[in-house]
C-alpha cells in the first residue's frame, strides 16, 4: 500500500497509519482474510464506515480483480469516484500495466 495507496504507511497494533504529503491519518483493522480482502475504519469516522479492499479471480477470465468499497456522502460521491479512479490507475501505472 505504500508505493500505491499512500506516500507513507506504518502498522502497529492492528493500526495503520497512512501519510500523504506530511498529513496523516490512521484506520484501524476491522476484518481480515490473508489474500482475500481487508476491512478498515478510519479512527475519525462514525463506527459503522468503513473502507475495504477485496482480491477476486474472475472465473470466466482467471484474471484478478481489485474490488473497493468506501463509504461516502451523497454529495462526495463523484468526488470518492474521481479520487479511485486515479489511484486505479496509478496502480496500475505502478505494476506496469
Amino acid at each position: 500500500m505504500q508505493e500505491w495507496f499512500a506516500d507513507k504507511v506504518d502498522f502497529r497494533d492492528n493500526v495503520f497509519s497512512f501519510s500523504w504529503n506530511g498529513s496523516t491519518e490512521e484506520a484501524e483493522v476491522m476484518e481480515q482474510e490473508d489474500d482475500e480482502f481487508i476491512r478498515l475504519h478510519w479512527l475519525h469516522a462514525p463506527k459503522n464506515e468503513f473502507f475495504e479492499f477485496r482480491i477476486q479471480i474472475s472465473e470466466v477470465t482467471n484474471m484478478t480483480i481489485l474490488v473497493i468499497r468506501d463509504f461516502a456522502e451523497k454529495k462526495e460521491v463523484a468526488d470518492q469516484s474521481q479520487l479511485w479512479d486515479y489511484q486505479i490507475k496509478d496502480l496500475f501505472h505502478r505494476i506496469g500495466n
